[in-house]
């Protein structure tokens, strides 16, 4: 189904507001309390100390051919995504420090690598979530999500900036300044994943019981929720049982239980965690 320009507009508002957190998070939080947040940048500074290449140069040399495999392997859109959050974030880093000039709220750096971290990880995860990067490190993991689709695009930036951060602390001969700044990506991949995933948590039941029919009467007239029979066998019984298959929300996990022990005192139960739930009763599949 062909987007509406409205969508267009969300995705490249959110991709503004992500950026314009980001550069609040490094311009106040992270920067001036020297923890460095990974990222190209960082990388570049680690180049000038060893071979005396301008920061610039090397932004350069690492970015473009980044763009240019993302534009292959993402596709024009997120090409343009990438590009727009690229300079927006730049743009924001200059108009901040201009606006806010010398503003720094703590200097505490445990405080900074939390709460600059939080900020971070909340601009990344919008970004994210509208399709887009702002280039560096985010692109890349961005681009190895594609290959490696089990593991977030957030953590695989992390390994990428991890190994920056550590690279820099080695090169600045201070140990502090890696361990605060691996305290500040940890929380950015933390924030950033919660962000993309959202808050659809919800626990599915697999019940196994001799009394099905009453417990999916009731679950269906007092919680609104469908249930689906999953074909099964007892393999020391060698008998054949339906397993019935249920997703309730958090709130509803403790009316479940007391439905199937009323009904069924010896049921069997298994509960696990469902990190997101789409379709009819939960969130619509966007």
């Amino acid at each position: 189904m062909k987007k509406h320009w409205y969508n267009y507009f969300m995705e490249y508002l959110t991709i503004t507001i992500g950026c314009a957190l980001m550069a609040i998070a490094l311009n106040m939080f992270l920067e001036p309390n020297t923890i460095a947040p990974g990222g190209v940048t960082g990388l570049a500074i680690v180049v000038k100390k060893i071979t005396n290449i301008p920061v610039s140069i090397t932004n350069l040399v690492i970015n473009i051919p980044l763009f240019i495999i993302g534009l292959m392997v993402l596709g024009k859109m997120f090409g343009a995504k990438t590009a727009y959050g690229t300079v927006a974030l730049s743009f924001f880093i200059e108009i901040f420090l201009t606006v806010f000039k010398d503003f720094v709220p703590t200097t505490d750096l445990f405080l900074s690598a939390v709460y600059g971290g939080v900020i971070l990880g909340i601009g990344i995860g919008l970004v994210f979530k509208a399709g887009g990067t702002t280039g560096g490190t985010d692109l890349a993991g961005a681009i190895l999500n594609k290959f490696f689709p089990s593991l977030s695009t957030a953590k695989l930036m992390m390994v990428c900036d991890l190994f920056i951060v550590v690279l820099a602390g080695i090169v600045d001969k201070n140990i502090e300044t890696s361990l605060y700044s691996t305290i500040a990506l940890y929380i950015i991949v933390k924030v950033a994943d919660f962000i993309v995933d959202g808050m659809g948590y919800a626990k599915a039941f697999f019940i196994i019981s001799d009394c099905k029919e009453q417990i999916s009467k009731e679950i269906m007239e007092k919680l609104d929720r469908g249930i689906t029979a999953l074909k099964g066998r007892g393999i020391y019984s060698g008998l054949d049982k339906e397993v019935l298959l249920v997703v309730v929300d958090r709130a509803q996990e403790a009316k479940l239980k007391e439905i199937v022990k009323t009904n069924d005192p010896d049921a069997f139960i298994i509960v696990t965690g469902v990190h997101e739930v789409l379709g009819e009763g939960f969130k619509a599949i966007q």
